[in-house]
């Protein structure tokens, strides 16, 4: 199969590419290195620079690439950003999809890949969160998230262009070759090792009184690797005939911030000094992810879904690259 993955040359992105040409695909790139590195970039991957919002620059791509299908995960994703500028996610981010969908089905595209977020469930009424869940998406970026996939869907009745949606929380993890390197970071596993590393003093925990076992938050982190499966094993339904779909992406538990600080003390052998801060505001107790539907359709379940595992992967990632994909 040939896939478009926009977005590739991010963390996500770059490591499904690598997941991809490992399964025998041929893939083109595009991306404008806004977030992403060219070093991520897969050497076997053609790459094409380039912005969303250029519709001739992903016109021109698709026209001469004509890929089987696309998994589209460039995008503005923070959303304490998405709250402060919200006209830059439901302006940007909606409109450069809708560039790639209008040129997807130009050139008949027959899968389309979103990667989504578990931001579309803010209040979630049962945890953990499966698809049935009512949407109330949590911030401007969840909303620009929601508004795509509500686009998909009249793709698919008007064009029958198939599509998938996956959400999912907090991807962390690495493979050997490629990990997480944001400017400015702001994920917890990558920040806890700056510690680590001693680019940092302390690691901050926004709250210690949350209705939890140790008062501290609990997440769903979910394994990089296995969220490039997910999405590669989505694709190749989508190739095959099936139909569109949306599925949650989970780990099958949560971990509590107090964890995840615990576990990276016991991998990287650092004291890793941590401090209680004030509460964030809007920060839930618990959000935890469902991946009940995916594994039930489709057969996917995480093949990395200890914290412990996560953590060591990523430290010996960030060991190896402590400035990142700086040479």
């Amino acid at each position: 199969m040939k896939i478009l993955v926009t977005g590739g040359a991010g963390y996500i992105g770059s490591i499904t590419v690598e997941r991809l040409i490992k399964a025998g695909a041929e893939v083109i790139v595009f991306d404008n290195l806004y977030q992403g590195h060219k070093d991520a970039i897969h050497p076997n991957a053609v790459f094409a620079q380039g912005d969303l919002a250029d519709k001739h620059a992903i016109e021109a791509v698709i026209s001469a690439h004509k890929p089987d299908g696309i998994m589209h995960f460039a995008s503005y994703t923070l959303v304490g950003e998405s709250v402060e500028k919200p006209f830059m996610y439901l302006r940007d981010n909606i409109l450069n999809g809708l560039n790639l969908m209008e040129s997807a089905v130009k050139h008949g595209v027959k899968g389309f890949i979103l990667s989504s977020t578990a931001n579309l469930f803010d209040d979630p009424e049962h945890m953990p969160i499966a698809e049935t869940e009512r949407i109330v998406p949590g911030s401007p970026y969840g909303e620009s998230k929601h508004i795509l996939e509500r686009n998909l869907h009249w793709m698919d009745r008007l064009y029958n262009m198939r599509y998938a949606c996956l959400r999912y929380f907090n991807a962390c993890g690495a493979t050997e070759t490629r990990g997480e390197d944001h400017d400015p970071e702001t994920h917890l596993i990558p920040l806890v090792l700056e510690v680590a590393l001693g680019q940092r003093d302390k690691i901050v925990i926004f709250g210690d009184d949350y209705d939890t076992p140790d008062g501290t938050c609990v997440r769903d982190y979910i394994h990089v690797v296995d969220l490039a499966e997910a999405h590669i094993l989505a694709m190749k339904t989508l190739l095959n005939g099936g139909s569109s779909i949306k599925y949650n992406l989970g780990n099958g538990r949560g971990f509590s911030v107090k964890e995840v600080i615990e576990t990276a003390r016991e991998v990287t052998g650092h004291p890793i000094p941590a401090e209680i801060g004030v509460r964030r505001p809007g920060d839930p107790d618990i959000l935890i992810a469902s991946s009940e539907g995916i594994n039930h359709d489709l057969g996917w379940k995480p093949q990395y879904p200890e914290l412990r595992t996560i953590i060591e992967m990523a430290w010996n990632w960030h060991q190896a690259h402590p400035n990142g994909y700086e040479k």
